[in-house]
C-alpha cells in the first residue's frame, strides 16, 4: 500500500489506516475475537496505522491493540496513535494539566504495552485548551520524558485546527473530512501542508452513510451512537453522520452511490476522494469485521477520481449538504 509521512512524526504510514473506535464501544457490541480479526485483517492488507483513544470502551480498544501488538512482535512496523483528555470528569479546560497528561499517557502505555506512545492526540478538548501556552509546554514535557514520541490534536472545528497548526512542535491534526464535510479543504489542509503538519481524516464514511447501504428503515442498536447521539446528546453531533440530518444524508448518499466506478464499492469511492485531497496523510475508516477492514484497505488501489466525478461529488455537497454543515464546524 502507498505510504505517506505522517507530519512531524517523521513516520511513513499507510494512507488507509484503521480507526479503532468500533473495537471499544459506541457502535454496538464487537466480540474480542472479532476485534482481533479486524486488526489482523487490516494489517494483512497493508494497513500500518491504527488510531484509538483511551476512552474507547474505557481502554478496551487500546488493550486489544496491545494484545495484537504483542502477538505480532516488535518487527510488525505498526504505528499506533491514541488520544487523551475525554477521561476528564468534568470535561473542562482546567483538567488539561501536566499531571493529568502524565496519568492519562501512563494508562495508555500500560494498555498498549509500550514504553513510548508513537503519537498522542488531545481528544477534542474545550476550545480554549488549544490557545494555552501551558498546553503545549506540558505536551513538550511528555516528549522530553519519553512518554510520547510526538503529539497532535483531534479537533471539531476549522478554527481549532488553525490555532493548533501554528504551534511549532505539533505533529498532526485529526479532523472530520469526507465527501459531506469539505470545509477543511479551504484553509486547514493548505496551512498544515505549509507547516509540515500531518492530516488524519476521521469519520471518512460519515458514520457509514457513505457506504450507500442505509435507508430510512435502517435501525441501529441502542448502544450505537448513531441511535443515541443524532442530536448531540452525548458528544458533538458532528461525530455522528458528520452532523448531517439522517434523512438528508441517506438521500445524498444515494446520489454518491450512483457515481461508484465498476468493480468498487461506494465506501471505496468515498475513501479514494479523501486520498485525492492534497495534504492528507492518512484516512482512518473503522471496521466491524475483517472483510470490511480489507475492503477499506483496497480503496488505496483505486485510480484517482477524474474531474467529472469530482465535479459531481461537489454538486452533491453544494446542493444537499452544505447548508447543514459548512458554517457549523
Amino acid at each position: 500500500m502507498e505510504t505517506r509521512v505522517l507530519g512531524r512524526t517523521g513516520r511513513a504510514v499507510s494512507v488507509v489506516g484503521l480507526g479503532c473506535w468500533q473495537l471499544g464501544a459506541d457502535w454496538g457490541d464487537v466480540a474480542e475475537d472479532d476485534a482481533l480479526a479486524v486488526l489482523a485483517g487490516a494489517a494483512d492488507a497493508g494497513v500500518t496505522f491504527f488510531d484509538t483513544a483511551d476512552v474507547y470502551g474505557d481502554g478496551r480498544s487500546e488493550t486489544l491493540i496491545g494484545k495484537f501488538l504483542a502477538d505480532r512482535g516488535a518487527g510488525a512496523g505498526l504505528t499506533v496513535a491514541t488520544k487523551m483528555g475525554r477521561r476528564a470528569d468534568p470535561h473542562v479546560a482546567e483538567a488539561y494539566t501536566l499531571d493529568a497528561f502524565r496519568a492519562w499517557t501512563d494508562r495508555s502505555r500500560a494498555n498498549l504495552g509500550v514504553e513510548t506512545l508513537d503519537l498522542v492526540q488531545l481528544h477534542c478538548p474545550p476550545t480554549e485548551v488549544f490557545s494555552r501556552e501551558a498546553t503545549y509546554d506540558a505536551l513538550d514535557t511528555l516528549v522530553d520524558e519519553g512518554r510520547v514520541a510526538a503529539y497532535g490534536v483531534s479537533v471539531e472545528t476549522v478554527a481549532e485546527a488553525l490555532t493548533a497548526i501554528a504551534r511549532p512542535h505539533l505533529a498532526t491534526v485529526q479532523i472530520i473530512l469526507n465527501v459531506f464535510r469539505r470545509k477543511p479543504l479551504e484553509q486547514v489542509l493548505p496551512a498544515a501542508a505549509a507547516a509540515g503538519v500531518g492530516i488524519i481524516a476521521r469519520v471518512p464514511l460519515a458514520s457509514g452513510l457513505l457506504s450507500g447501504k442505509y435507508d430510512a428503515s435502517t435501525v441501529f442498536a441502542a448502544t450505537d451512537h448513531r441511535s443515541y447521539n443524532r442530536h448531540g446528546e452525548a458528544f458533538d453531533v458532528g461525530e455522528t453522520f458528520s452532523g448531517v440530518p439522517y434523512d438528508v444524508g441517506v438521500a445524498a448518499a444515494q446520489r454518491v452511490a450512483a457515481l461508484t466506478p465498476a468493480g468498487a464499492t461506494t465506501a471505496q469511492l468515498a475513501l479514494r476522494w479523501i486520498l485525492d485531497q492534497s495534504g492528507v496523510s492518512a484516512v482512518i475508516p473503522g471496521a466491524r469485521n475483517a472483510t470490511q477492514a480489507r475492503a477499506n484497505a483496497a480503496a488505496a488501489a483505486l485510480a484517482p477520481l477524474d474531474a467529472a466525478a469530482l465535479d459531481r461529488l461537489r454538486a452533491v455537497y453544494d446542493e444537499d449538504i452544505r447548508p447543514h454543515v459548512h458554517d457549523r464546524w
